[in-house]
Formats: C-alpha cells, structure tokens, sequence
C-alpha cells in the first residue's frame, strides 16, 4: 500500500471567518500532498497567500502561508491507496497545475453549497470539492454525496486514526527543522560507558 496525505488548514481572515461560520468548523481549507512534509501539495486556494481576491489550482508552498499566517494551523493525516492510484493522481495533479490558470475558485457554488443543492460550473472548484473529485475518480470514494457538497467539516469528520501531525504550522515547520538537522548515528561506532 501507498499513501497520500491530507492536510487540513485553519488560517484568520476575513473570507475564512465566512467560511468558518457556514461550515461551523475552524478547518477552512484542504490541501492533498503527495508526501508527509507537504513539499508535493496541491490545492484550490490563493494564488498568493498575502492577497485572498486571486484564486485557482496552485502547488502549496508551506514557507509562504506561515509569511502570511503565522498563527495558521494544521491537521494532517494519510490515507491509503494502492501504488497505481498513486501515480494516476500524481500525473493528474501534474496536469492541473500545467493547466493552473484554467481553473477558479468556484464562488457562485457556495450559495449552492449552502442549500445542499450540487453545482458545477466548468474548471470551478473549492479547494475540498477539487480533491473529493480527484479522489473519487480514482476510486478513493470517502463521500456519500456529490463532489460540489464536499467541505473541509467532511475531511475533518473522517474516522481517522492515521493523524501525523495537528497543531500550529509554526510547529510543523520547526519539527522538520530539526529532524534535517538531526545528527545521523553511525554505524560501528563506538560508545563510550
């Protein structure tokens, strides 16, 4: 078995706090990474995190977000897959962000979203209806509903003990750190004692 991973994000700000209110949860945004330390992540978000106007299908850059939110807070957890669902989604994700600038963050669907009616506008997600769409067409099917009603309040309430990591980004960040600049033991040397 391979795994990919999902990581929950909970950031300030004011279309967060929209968000925040109507899916009455402090995770806003979800983004699928292809490894643990995020360095392979992907989501429908801001462009650029310093400017929330300008959104679409971006690679995550981790170092950016803690720059704009320095109090931001993650969730990650794995999931299983086989190797071959792995690589599909990999050179699917490769494809959307080749084509990145086709795809928007689908604000005429929130309203939609909101009264539990399906929606899809063409190259239009939100960042959880982009993966729960990718997922299930690679038959990682987590939701009994359409794509367009998926939140990030459905990622979070996935039973799953699989949780690598929660707490603040800064935390994330630090723990990365210094397990690169751990010292490496070597082999056959001598201890003293």
């Amino acid at each position: 078995m391979e795994k990919i991973y999902i990581a929950l994000v909970n950031t300030p700000g004011l279309f967060a706090g929209i968000i925040r209110h109507v899916i009455q949860q402090d995770y806003v945004h979800v983004v699928l990474s292809l490894d643990d330390k995020l360095q392979e992540a992907y989501s429908v978000g801001r462009r650029n995190p310093f400017i929330p106007f300008f959104a679409g299908f971006e690679k995550e850059d981790k170092h950016k977000i803690y720059e704009a939110f320095p109090t931001a807070k993650y969730r990650i957890y794995s999931l299983d897959c086989t190797k071959e669902q792995k690589e599909n989604i990999r050179e699917q994700l490769k494809a959307c962000y080749r084509n990145r600038f086709s795809y928007h963050y689908c604000i005429f669907g929130l309203p939609h979203l909101m009264l539990q009616k399906p929606f899809y506008q063409e190259g239009h997600y939100t960042c959880s209806s982009f993966i729960a769409r990718l997922l299930s067409q690679n038959n990682i099917n987590l939701f009994q509903k359409h794509f367009s009603l998926v939140t990030p309040a459905d990622f979070y309430d996935l039973k799953n003990e699989d949780i690598l990591f929660e707490g603040l980004l800064a935390e994330f960040l630090n723990k990365e750190i210094c397990e690169e600049y751990k010292p490496k033991s070597k082999k056959g040397a001598l201890h003293e004692g």
